[in-house]
């Protein structure tokens, strides 16, 4: 109880915090809560298990420091990751992802603070209550007991021999059956096996991903908007957007004919382009008005007279929007170029990008023509020319600092570098199955991919830590250890953070299932690879073992049996 209270006073405090200083509060950023209080009691599941490792006769102070001992720099790693891995997240163009990840690294970087401050002080509360002889429910002060017999002030029997609390079936299962299972030769075999089988369906969908943000999936499901765009789709599909070109030159003469010719080759330019129906001619205010003065005998080659007869047109024509005439001068002006067959993601950014370079070039051209090329739905083509990009940058200078991290706070650096190969192998499996699972590279995955490198390091840290620090001899034994140490925790964790993500799995936002959907692949595959996986990789490496002291000194094997 303490944890999750722990977990929500970290939502509050950080959100209140950046919510004061004016930090904007993106619709993205509605999914964090969730995230936090799942992800939140991560920590605390490690805490528990290292204090009920402790031998429950000892001082409070000591049972603690053993607590913090063994949990502290572990959760140190993982907090420093995951708050890091979002902060590298503001280096994306995009607001709403920016908005995101400074909120969720604020909310996760309290989460720590709390646990190890709140938390660590329940933790002692309760070792006072357990040492005063108190009930673990009503904390009433009970009789003193008899013997070792404090069941019902600890919460539950201990070992009389080791005085630690008795191992859980789940840790009993761990300890006797599943690390035995796991350090068998046949199974580390199957593993591998299944291991390259997994990386090979996850490269096919990397290869099978798309790109691009459908519009109606902005809108709630069942929203009007959503079957605007489908009988867009089924009647329309053929054209695409009715680009507009701004002039955005004050100075350029429209009454000039060198002007217009200039102006008229620079729209011969785009009706040219593939994306563009060389049928339709472009809407301009200009052309008919230029023709308009032909049929009234007016001459608008003339400054003056170009001027004077101008808001008359504009408003018996219906192009009075079109055209920015105040003062006796068009400040800008606007013409519209009908585009066809764009359909998928890739032909919208294609089609942006052609614009684009054409309206630059009308720029270059004897007599400059200074144009914009704007659609409302721009916005959103926008993001597929830097998606791919930005995604992939985030997540190289992201997998690069877990990799600092982990060489700062692992004391292996071979088992530093299982640590980052078991990101980018999580990335990877996580880009290739949302690909299969109907999930688009987008703004709203990119997020979650984001969020992929700081969940995917928890669990491979938590096993690695405790592979090189166990006492064990050998490698498979180390492994065993680690397993045993861990292995109901990282459960634990992975359970409670989709347990924290699964009601959005029924939500009416395509947004918030994405957001679930992506999540849940991230805490599956990191907690296989923590269990599974890495454990057996590690025992691959001999050079993980604590006996490297031996190596350092490059001293011989001792033969004496005494000495050894």
């Amino acid at each position: 109880m303490s944890g999750v209270v722990s977990a929500g006073m970290a939502v509050l405090a950080s959100f209140g915090l950046l919510l004061f200083c004016g930090m904007p509060f993106a619709m993205t950023v509605a999914t964090a809560p969730f995230l936090i209080l799942g992800v939140g009691v991560d920590d605390m599941f490690i805490m528990i298990s290292c204090w009920q490792k402790t031998e429950v006769h000892k001082d409070v102070e000591l049972r603690l420091a053993e607590t913090y001992k063994e949990a502290g720099v572990s959760i140190t790693i993982t907090t420093l990751t995951d708050v890091l891995a979002f902060y590298i997240g503001l280096m994306t163009p995009f607001r709403s992802v920016q908005s995101f990840c400074m909120y969720t690294s604020t909310a996760l970087l309290f989460c720590y603070i709390f646990n190890i401050t709140f938390f660590g002080a329940c933790l002692a509360l309760n070792g006072q209550r357990e040492k005063g002889n108190r009930h673990w429910l009503t904390c009433m002060k009970l009789p003193e007991a008899t013997g070792d017999d404090r069941g019902c002030c600890v919460g539950g029997a201990y070992d009389k021999n080791t005085h630690k609390e008795f191992e859980m079936p789940i840790d009993s299962f761990f300890k006797n059956y599943y690390g035995p299972f796991l350090t068998r030769v046949w199974v580390k075999a199957l593993v591998c096996l299944i291991y390259a089988g997994y990386l090979a369906v996850s490269i096919y969908g990397c290869f099978q991903m798309q790109e691009g943000l459908d519009l109606k999936h902005l809108a709630a499901d069942g929203s009007y908007v959503g079957s605007y765009y489908d009988k867009e789709d089924e009647f329309f599909s053929a054209f695409g957007p009715n680009v507009m070109l701004v002039i955005k030159d004050e100075d350029f003469q429209y009454w000039n004919q060198t002007a217009r010719k200039s102006l008229d080759l620079c729209l011969e330019n785009f009706q040219n382009l593939t994306v563009a129906d060389s049928g339709i001619s472009p809407i301009s205010w200009l052309s008919v008005y230029m023709q308009f003065g032909l049929s009234a005998g007016l001459n608008l080659d003339n400054e003056t007279q170009f001027k004077s007869h101008l808001t008359a047109f504009l408003n018996l024509s219906g192009f009075s929007q079109d055209v920015n005439f105040s003062n006796n001068q068009i400040h800008a002006s606007r013409m519209f170029i009908q585009t066809v067959n764009i359909r998928t993601a890739i032909e919208e950014k294609n089609m942006l990008d052609a614009f684009r370079e054409t309206a630059e070039k009308c720029g270059k051209l004897q007599t400059p023509v200074g144009l914009i090329v704007y659609h409302p739905a721009f916005i959103y083509f926008d993001q597929y020319a830097v998606i791919i990009t930005n995604t992939i940058q985030n997540l190289a200078v992201a997998t690069c600092v877990m990799l600092v991290i982990s060489l700062l706070l692992i004391p292996n650096p071979l088992c530093s570098l299982w640590v980052t190969f078991a990101i980018a192998s999580v990335i990877v499996g996580v880009a290739g199955f949302m690909a299969l699972w109907d999930v688009s590279l987008d703004s709203v995955s990119m997020i979650n991919l984001v969020i992929c490198i700081g969940f995917s390091v928890d669990f491979s840290a938590h096993i690695s830590y405790a592979y090189v620090s166990s006492e064990k001899s050998s490698a498979n034994e180390k492994a065993m250890d680690a397993v045993t140490k861990l292995g109901y925790p990282i459960i634990q964790g992975a359970m409670s953070t989709v347990a924290g993500v699964v009601v959005l799995a029924a939500a009416e936002s395509y947004i918030f299932r994405t957001f679930f959907k992506i999540m849940f692949l991230v805490i599956l595959f990191g907690a296989v690879h923590g269990i599974i996986f890495i454990p057996v990789f590690l025992t691959f490496l001999s050079a993980c073992s604590n006996s490297h002291e031996r190596n350092q000194e490059n001293l011989p094997e001792p033969t004496d049996t005494s000495e050894q």
